[in-house]
């Protein structure tokens, strides 16, 4: 199922012996489309500080009371790595990060989540010895709990983005703008981002139509706009965007077949139907 990302910012952050806070921010990479971290205020409990927590260790969501379980302890969230989440994420950060918890990098091997964990692999939840054992070609030292890049992403340019910064960027059609991003659907179990939900209110009076991240050509993030290989005309006669009505696969398949695309669900990697 498709969640919108609007929905989720504010759902409380439950680790296993306490709440750490609320979400106020997502950060995704603009390679793999991909829900990394999600930012969470935690407010009074540790002085307002922003903490990252990876979709790698939430457990089952509590839908109905817009929670989310995470396999963690209070304690080590208030000894994770402290990362400004108002400046960039840079890829050191990153491992070191995930380092920390003992989780493998997603960037090395196939697949959207690299040859490691994935969301889901925390329910019922393993130990960070148990995923220490599983592939990857960061190293965690556990003396001193630093990741050791590998040397081939050493230098890796920075491709995460705050989705709060993307709000608003222009959509720019093949003949001309088209209208503005409002939002972001993402898959409930991957943690990939489907569709960018699109306004087009400046055009078409309450309009408001889907595109996928694979039909973006460019973005030019200085510009603030978002390139897609289609016209006009196309994404006005496109299926309107209802966020008050589940999307269906069946809908998700008219709106391909109306671009001529094929679906995201033809050719993703076994590893995430689970």
């Amino acid at each position: 199922m498709l969640r919108s990302l609007d929905d989720l910012k504010q759902y409380a952050i439950h680790a296993t012996d306490g709440d750490i806070g609320r979400v106020s921010d997502f950060y995704f990479d603009d390679v793999g489309w991909a829900i990394r971290y999600l930012v969470v205020d935690t407010g009074s409990w540790l002085t307002g500080r922003k903490v990252l927590i990876t979709p790698i260790s939430i457990g089952k969501p509590g839908w109905p009371n817009k929670t989310l379980p995470v396999a963690i302890t209070m304690e080590q969230v208030k000894n994770s790595p402290d990362i400004d989440t108002e400046k960039p994420v840079s890829r050191q950060h990153e491992g070191e990060f995930l380092g920390y918890y003992g989780y493998p990098d997603y960037w090395d091997g196939a697949g959207l989540w690299g040859a490691g964990v994935y969301p889901g692999m925390m329910v019922p939840g393993l130990s960070n010895d148990e995923l220490l054992r599983l592939p990857t070609r960061g190293r965690v030292d556990d003396r001193t709990r630093q990741f050791k890049p590998s040397p081939e992403h050493k230098a890796d340019d920075v491709h995460l983005r705050s989705c709060r910064e993307v709000s608003g960027y222009h959509i720019h059609a093949s003949d001309g703008d088209i209208g503005h991003v409002s939002g972001m659907l993402v898959d409930e179990q991957t943690w990939a981002i489907r569709y960018l939900i699109i306004d087009t209110s400046n055009w078409w009076l309450g309009h408001q139509v889907l595109i996928a991240p694979l039909w973006i050509d460019q973005i030019q993030w200085p510009e603030e706009q978002v390139s897609v290989n289609l016209t006009r005309q196309q994404i006005q006669d496109a299926m309107t965007y209802d966020a008050t009505v589940r999307l269906e696969r069946t809908q998700e398949t008219e709106m391909h077949e109306h671009y001529g695309r094929v679906g995201y669900w033809e050719h993703e990697p076994d590893e995430l139907e689970r």
